[in-house]
């Protein structure tokens, strides 16, 4: 499997014979990391998180592909996505509403994508996402988990490897560094982004990986 960053919470995920995106961006939306346009890409599978600008640009995918908003199970082309129910927010949802959590099994690899989750797992939500090998996952505040969150539950799911997601790569005006944060919260030196991360079931790290991606 190829993973591709295309900036905030989306990615592209090309297995074998399905190419996957999560939480289409808007291209050029306000305060984005990332100004680029969909139009180039298509995809059999679309996850949406929840239906706030920058999620949600499904009409930017091409392909015509099928598109999975909420809770429960579905087999798309043998692809295995569960929709795990969760908030945006740690109120319940009484400040910004709900979001799904998307555990995908494709080509014999589990990943979990946790949209803009607002709180750290509760219980039933850790036993539903305990097999990931793959965590996706925003790091940085605001309207989602923040760095020390985001190591928190990666301490729960314990997975083989870590692709962050919903941060600014470069440090902003009176803004630290998310990543950073990050990274020191995870004690991990820093680590040199790439364009895109392979990966198969056999490839997988014996001890957990943290990756970072260059937003397309």
């Amino acid at each position: 499997m190829e993973i591709t960053w295309l900036g905030h919470s989306c990615f592209q995920l090309r297995g074998k014979n399905v190419v996957l995106v999560t939480d289409p961006v808007t291209p050029r939306q306000a305060n984005s990391e990332v100004a680029n346009s969909l139009s180039k890409v298509n995809a059999s599978i679309v996850t949406v998180s929840h239906d706030h600008p920058g999620h949600n640009y499904v009409q930017g995918v091409g392909g015509n592909p099928r598109v999975v908003r909420g809770p429960g199970e579905y087999e798309i082309s043998d692809v295995l996505i569960t929709g795990v129910a969760s908030y945006h927010d740690d109120e319940h949802g009484q400040k910004l509403g709900r979001n799904t959590i998307y555990i995908i099994h494709m080509d014999d690899l589990v990943i979990c994508h946790l949209g803009d989750l607002g709180h750290v797992l509760q219980e039933q939500q850790l036993e539903e996402v305990a097999d990931a090998d793959i965590l996706l996952l925003p790091i940085g505040g605001g309207n989602s988990i923040d760095a020390t969150q985001a190591a928190e539950i990666i301490s729960q799911v314990e997975p083989r490897v870590v692709i962050p997601m919903h941060y600014h790569p470069e440090e902003t005006e009176g803004v630290p560094a998310q990543l950073n944060k990050f990274c020191r919260e995870m004690g991990v030196e820093a680590i040199e982004p790439q364009p895109k991360f392979t990966v198969t079931k056999n490839s997988l790290p014996a001890a957990m990986q943290v990756v970072l991606l260059t937003p397309r």
